[in-house]
């Protein structure tokens, strides 16, 4: 390739083509392909890592290969440990991403904080920030080990040597969007330097058994910024979501090659850092008001936990002609369609109605099973009646009024009744997996309409 030219790469999946496309051909977005220099690499191998010789291997059979329970390393703290699938696995890549300003360093910090006390050698790597900055951070959070390090440089080569020499059991990499490498011409940050960063780093994770984290930045859109083979190429993605200007903070794991995913750590932000919220549904109900109408407690699952949370409706006369629908927290689409149910199946004049449904505490959901709660609030905000404190509801709604079952009914009544809810409503068809609970009184309902009979 010639000397100062240029290719194009596709930010989503990392593409490379010679000439721009409005469409990508791999994984067909639009709008996508971005112009950098071509990669001109040096001659011969510069990483500091040997590459091991092919010579000698040979396909294994899958009976022949041992198995065992992977080793975990317990981060000090449970929420993210939950989140990880257990602790961290030894020799593992895991990348976290969020807005500006919303925690990832501070959560990592403090990982490195609890680290220290049982590991020989942690070291935290900045890009962004100087060691007197860090040491600022570090100083409202708590008292650090020396087995703690810090190192500030963005050269992936020196990077590599350092952590080669020193032996270190985890890595934070803060963030993957300033590190570069010099056989690459384009700048850091950009596709080609992202892309190859991330495969030196998961060599070195893979091949010297350390555990390294990454930071990344996403976009306006709310994905990490790189191309979109970054969260392919890493064994974990952790997104921290959360309103900057709130205390609390939400950790989605969206990957994860050693546990379930869509697990949610809750964390409060205090100005000594992050705090683990170990009962969320007792957090997300709290300041629930008594006694008004268009409020519904529902329960919905992140991953393997069951979730108790507000969802609130307003319905009010429409001064216009077209009636507004605005949803917060939830899909817009989704709250139409369930609307136009109430209207075709209860007879509701909802076509003349503003409705505005927001899911309390800022969580963003799309599970099948908030309908039947969307429902009942959006009823009785318009007939102006109270539904009890008491009562939870979950259940999907299909385009005939009917109620369908859901997942995990069981783990969603254990989980109300712990916190003290007398009442269940939910699908008939899932009345079989509860059949076993006692202590609170469990309702089925078939259609929308069984279901505004037991609340009204």
């Amino acid at each position: 390739m010639k000397k100062g030219s240029t290719v194009f790469f596709c930010q989503r999946c990392g593409y490379e083509s010679a000439k721009w496309s409005g469409q990508c051909p791999a994984c067909r977005e639009w709008n996508t392909f971005a112009e950098e220099p071509a990669v001109q690499k040096k001659k011969g191998n510069t990483s500091v890592i040997k590459r091991r010789s092919s010579e000698g291997k040979a396909p294994v059979s899958l009976n022949h290969i041992e198995s065992k329970d992977q080793e975990r390393i317990s981060t000090g703290m449970a929420e993210l440990d939950q989140v990880l699938g257990g602790g961290i696995v030894p020799g593992s890549l895991v990348l976290v991403g969020g807005d500006p300003g919303i925690g990832k360093s501070t959560l990592l910090l403090q990982v490195c904080r609890n680290l220290a006390d049982r590991l020989s050698k942690v070291f935290y790597i900045s890009g962004e920030e100087s060691l007197q900055q860090i040491k600022m951070r570090a100083s409202r959070i708590g008292v650090f080990r020396d087995s703690m390090q810090l190192l500030c440089e963005t050269n992936l080569a020196d990077i590599e040597e350092v952590v080669l020499k020193e032996k270190p059991q985890v890595v934070i990499i803060d963030s993957i969007q300033t590190m570069y490498q010099e056989e690459i011409s384009s700048a850091p940050g950009s596709v080609s330097q992202v892309r190859e960063a991330t495969g030196v780093l998961m060599r070195l994770a893979k091949e010297q058994g350390i555990t390294i984290f990454i930071v990344g930045h996403v976009t306006k859109e709310g994905t990490v910024a790189g191309p979109r083979v970054l969260e392919h190429m890493v064994d974990t993605v952790l997104y921290f979501e959360g309103d900057r200007h709130a205390s609390y903070r939400i950790l989605r794991g969206v990957k994860n090659r050693f546990g379930s995913t869509n697990e949610i750590g809750v964390f409060e932000m205090l100005d000594t850092g992050l705090r683990e919220v170990s009962n969320p549904s007792e957090y997300m109900l709290s300041g629930k008001p008594e006694g008004a109408s268009g409020s519904v407690v529902a329960c919905t699952m992140e991953g393997t936990r069951p979730m108790l949370l507000e969802v609130q409706a307003l319905v009010c006369k429409t001064n216009f002609g077209l009636p507004r629908r605005t949803a917060a927290g939830m899909d817009a689409n989704r709250v139409n369609l369930l609307m136009a149910v109430l209207e075709k199946r209860l007879n509701l004049p909802l076509s003349s109605y503003d409705a505005y449904v927001n899911i309390a505490g800022g969580l963003r959901l799309n599970e099948p099973a908030m309908d039947l709660a969307l429902v009942l609030a959006v009823i009785s905000s318009y007939k102006d009646i109270p539904i009890s404190e008491k009562t939870i509801v979950f259940g999907e709604v299909g385009l005939s009024g009917e109620v369908r079952a859901v997942s995990m009914a069981q783990q969603r009544v254990l989980e109300a009744r712990k916190l003290g809810f007398e009442k269940v409503v939910l699908p008939q068809s899932s009345l079989e997996q509860v059949k076993n609970v006692s202590g609170i009184e469990v309702v089925g309902v078939s259609t929308v309409r069984d279901a505004l009979r037991v609340i009204a």
